[in-house]
C-alpha cells in the first residue's frame, strides 16, 4: 500500500503557529550568551561595542596583510609578533602576505587605512573568531598594544569591537639623565615600556648639575655632565656614562618603531656648568658659573658648535622631528639679552628643519625682544615663568608640566618622591596647567608630560629607584593623557585592575616574580666551577673562590623581598669577596677593605655592622623594600640600613642618602671574585617575611 506524502501546505501554518509559541513563552526559558562587557586594558579604549563569545589565542596562528599595506605595516608587525614570541614562547607565530586576505579561525588581519577624523593615532579593532585591524600605521601599532594588554590578563579575550584614538598627541615622560647617568639599554627598555601603555614622547634631559651646596660650595668641583658623545670638544663627554652618537641614533631609531619619539634636550644658558667647565670664560660672574655668560661671542660660538654637531649633515644625531633647547631660570634682571638668546637658538635649530620645544621664561623674562613663535612648543612647568594663557595668546603650543602636579625628585623633601596618583587619576588632565584650566579639545595645548629630575646628585638613587617611582604613575598618566576625563571606574578599581599588567612582553625592570616563593632555587642551578653535595652537615653548594659560580635562571628580585640562607665562609676571604651578583648590583662576604658584609650598585657602597665568623654555619637573611634594606643573623635583627643622611656643615644643608638594594640572584658567587666557603639552603621570597630564631 502506498505511503501517504505529508501535505507540504500545511508548512506555512506550522510555521506561524511555532512563532506565535515562541513570542507567548518567556524570554527567560530560552539561555542566550551574555554581552562582554569592556575589557581592561591602559589606557582604556574610547569605545566598547560588546559582542558574546571569546577569541583564544591559537598555539600556530598567522599575521595577515596584503602586499599593498606591507610597506608601512611590516616594521610595526615585525615587532608585534617578536612580542607575541616573548610573552607566548610555546606557540607559532607567522607572518603571512596575501594578495586576497581572508582571515581564517585566530587569525589577526591588518588593513592600513586613514582614520575619518584624520587622527594618525586612530584604530579599529574586532574580536570574533578572528581579530581585525584597521587604521592608519601607528594606529594599527596602538592596537597591538591593545592587544597585548589584553592577552596579558587572559589568552581567551572577550569579543566586541574597539574604535579608539588619543585625546592629545603628546603624551610624554621627562628622564634627567644628565644629573643621573641611565644606561643605554634602560633607556631602550624604557622605550619598550612606554609604548606598552601608548606613551607617545621620550623627553631626554641631556646635561645639568649638581646643587653646589652638596660640594663644599665650590663650581670646580661641583657634578656636572653632558651625556652625549662629542667630537667637536671631546673634553665635554661625560666620564662616568655617556652616549655614543651611535648609540643614540639607534635608540631613535629603534624608538620610531616602537611608536615613541625622542626628544632631545641640551639645556642652556643655566643649567649649563659642564659647558663653563671646559670654557669658563663663557660662564657668568654675576649669576654663578651654572648660568652662561650672554653677553661673550664665546659663548655663542661653544653653544652653536654643540648643537651644530647633532644636527648637520645628511644623516645627523638628532633624527627626529624636534629639539629642545632649554631655555629657563634666567635672572629677569637679562631679560632682553636672554630673549635674543632664546631667539638666536631657535633660529639655528629651525635652520636644520627641526621644530623647537624649550621650557620658557616670557612671562619671568617679559620683554621687547621679539621670540618666534612659528614651530615652538613650550614645557610650561611653571605659571610664574610661563604663563600659559598669555603664551597661548602669543601663539605657542604648549605640553602641560606642571611642577605641582607631576615633578617627581627622589629623596629629595620636595615636590614628590611618589606622586599623589589618586589625586591625579580624580583631577588632573593636560588640560590643566598650574592653576589654569584650559578646553580639553584646546588644539594649542599638545598634551602633557611628567618629569623625573635627579636634583641630588650622589644620594644612592639607583635606575631600579627611579622606575619604583615611574612605573606607576605611568599606568595612571598613560591614562589621563589618552582620555583626560572619560574614565571608566574609579581610582581604587582601576588600581587592583592595573596590577594585572606589567612592562610589556621580555620586560620585568621591576624584578616582580608571580610566586610567593622562588624555592627550590637549587633545582635551576647551573654550576661553573661549583660543586654540589653535603658538606658540614647540610647540602650545600661549594664555591672555591676567583670565578666559581652558579646561575640561578634569575638576574634578581625587586621590592619587596628575603632572601634566606645558610653561610660557612672559609679562611682566606680577600677584600670584595662576592656572594651574589647580577649586572645590578653585588651583595659582598667583605665589603672592599672591611671585614663586614655589604653591597655595591651604580658606584655606592654600603656595608652593614657585621663580620660574618669563618668556619662555622650562620643563618643570614636580608629583606628589602622601595625605602632600605635590613639584615637579620640567627633571627636577630642587625641593622636597618634607612633613612641614612648627609651633613654638609659648611653650607648647613643635608641630603638623605638612599641605601635599598634590588637584590642580585643571577650568580650564586661571581664570574671573577667569588667567595670561598659554602651556602646552604637558599630561599628566595616575593615579600618580606618575619624573622626566625635559629
Amino acid at each position: 500500500m502506498k505511503k501517504k506524502s505529508f501535505p507540504t501546505c500545511i508548512f506555512p501554518y506550522l510555521f506561524r503557529l511555532m512563532m506565535v509559541v515562541l513570542l507567548l513563552v518567556p524570554h527567560k526559558t530560552f539561555a542566550q550568551s551574555p554581552v562582554n562587557s569592556k575589557p581592561f586594558t591602559i589606557p582604556a579604549v574610547n569605545t566598547w561595542q560588546g559582542d558574546t563569545g571569546k577569541y583564544i589565542l591559537p598555539s600556530s596562528g598567522r599575521i595577515v596583510i596584503a602586499p599593498k599595506d606591507l610597506a608601512a605595516l611590516q616594521p610595526y608587525l615585525t615587532i608585534f609578533k617578536a612580542d607575541l614570541t616573548a610573552a607566548y614562547p610555546g606557540r607559532v607565530i607567522k607572518l603571512a602576505v596575501d594578495e586576497k586576505p581572508r582571515p581564517q579561525k585566530g587569525d589577526m588581519l591588518f588593513t592600513l587605512a586613514p582614520d575619518s577624523s584624520g587622527n594618525p593615532e586612530a584604530y579599529r579593532l574586532v574580536i570574533d573568531s578572528c581579530i581585525r585591524i584597521n587604521g592608519p600605521a601607528k594606529g594599527c601599532f596602538w592596537a597591538t598594544r591593545t592587544l597585548l594588554q589584553l592577552l596579558a590578563q587572559s589568552t581567551s579575550i572577550p569579543c566586541g569591537s574597539i574604535t579608539d584614538a588619543p585625546q592629545w598627541p603628546v603624551r610624554g615622560f621627562v628622564l634627567d639623565a644628565g644629573r643621573k647617568f641611565f644606561p643605554i639599554e634602560f633607556l631602550r627598555e624604557y622605550v619598550r615600556f612606554m609604548s606598552y601603555y601608548k606613551m607617545s614622547d621620550f623627553h631626554l634631559h641631556l646635561n645639568d648639575q649638581g646643587p653646589k651646596q652638596f660640594f663644599h660650595n665650590n663650581w670646580d668641583s661641583t657634578y656636572s655632565a653632558f651625556r652625549l658623545e662629542s667630537s667637536t670638544y671631546p673634553a665635554l663627554t661625560a666620564k662616568d656614562g655617556h652616549y655614543t652618537k651611535a648609540e643614540f641614533i639607534a635608540l631613535q631609531e629603534m624608538a620610531d618603531s616602537f611608536g615613541v619619539n625622542i626628544i632631545p634636550e641640551i639645556d642652556v644658558p643655566a643649567h649649563s656648568l659642564a659647558f663653563t667647565k671646559l670654557f669658563p670664560e663663557i660662564g657668568s660672574r654675576k649669576y654663578g658659573m651654572d648660568h652662561l655668560d650672554l653677553y661673550n661671542p664665546k659663548t655663542y660660538e661653544v653653544i652653536d658648535n654643540v648643537f651644530k654637531e647633532y644636527l648637520q649633515g645628511p644623516h645627523p644625531v638628532f633624527r627626529g622631528k624636534e629639539v629642545h633647547i632649554g631655555t629657563d631660570e634666567y635672572s629677569k634682571k637679562e631679560s632682553e639679552q636672554f630673549r635674543s638668546f632664546m631667539n638666536h637658538y631657535i633660529d639655528l635649530v629651525q635652520g636644520y628643519g627641526k621644530k623647537v620645544r624649550m621650557w620658557g621664561s616670557l612671562t619671568n623674562n617679559a620683554g621687547n625682544t621679539p621670540v618666534r613663535v612659528d614651530g615652538v612648543t613650550m614645557n610650561l612647568w611653571y605659571n610664574g615663568y610661563a604663563d600659559p594663557k598669555a603664551m597661548l595668546q602669543l601663539g605657542y603650543n604648549a605640553i602641560s608640566t606642571p611642577d605641582g602636579w607631576l615633578y617627581i625628585v627622589p629623596a629629595a623633601g620636595y615636590y614628590y618622591d611618589y606622586l599623589d596618583l589618586k589625586n591625579l587619576y580624580d583631577k588632573w588632565t593636560p588640560s590643566m596647567i598650574g592653576d589654569q584650566v584650559f578646553d580639553e579639545n584646546n588644539p594649542q595645548v599638545k598634551g602633557g608630560s611628567f618629569a623625573v629630575w635627579n636634583d641630588h646628585v650622589g644620594n644612592g638613587i639607583t635606575a631600579k629607584d627611579v622606575h619604583d617611582r615611574v612605573f606607576p604613575a605611568m599606568q595612571v598618566l598613560a591614562e589621563k593623557m589618552w582620555s583626560g576625563k572619560k574614565q571608566d571606574m574609579n581610582y581604587d578599581t582601576f588600581a587592583r585592575h592595573a596590577i594585572l599588567l606589567d612592562e610589556g612582553p621580555g620586560l620585568n625592570i621591576r624584578g616582580k616574580q608571580k610566586e610567593d616563593s622562588l624555592l627550590p632555587l637549587s633545582g635551576q642551578l647551573v654550576l661553573h666551577q661549583a660543586v654540589t653535595g653535603h658538606y658540614k652537615g647540610r647540602h650545600a653548594i661549594h664555591l672555591k673562590g676567583a670565578g666559581s659560580h652558579a646561575e640561578t635562571g634569575y638576574v634578581g628580585i625587586g621590592y619587596d623581598y628575603t632572601v634566606s640562607f645558610y653561610l660557612w665562609p672559609e679562611k682566606g676571604n680577600k677584600a670584595d669577596a662576592v656572594l651574589f651578583s647580577s649586572p645590578d648590583a653585588v651583595v659582598k662576604l667583605r665589603q672592599q677593605q672591611t671585614d663586614r658584609l655589604g653591597f655595591s650598585r651604580e658606584g655606592y657602597h654600603y656595608s652593614f655592622q657585621y663580620t660574618v665568623p669563618e668556619e662555622k654555619w650562620t643563618h643570614i637573611m636580608i629583606t628589602g623594600n622601595n625605602k632600605g634594606t635590613s639584615l637579620y643573623v640567627n633571627g636577630v635583627l642587625i641593622e636597618k640600613l634607612e633613612g641614612g643622611m648627609q651633613q654638609f656643615p659648611e653650607t648647613k644643608s643635608k641630603r638623605a642618602i638612599v641605601q635599598t638594594l634590588f637584590f642580585p640572584l643571577q650568580h650564586i658567587g661571581d664570574t671573577v671574585n667569588s667567595f670561598k666557603g659554602y651556602i646552604s639552603d637558599l630561599k628566595v621570597y616575593n615579600k618580606i617575611m618575619p624573622a626566625k630564631k635559629g
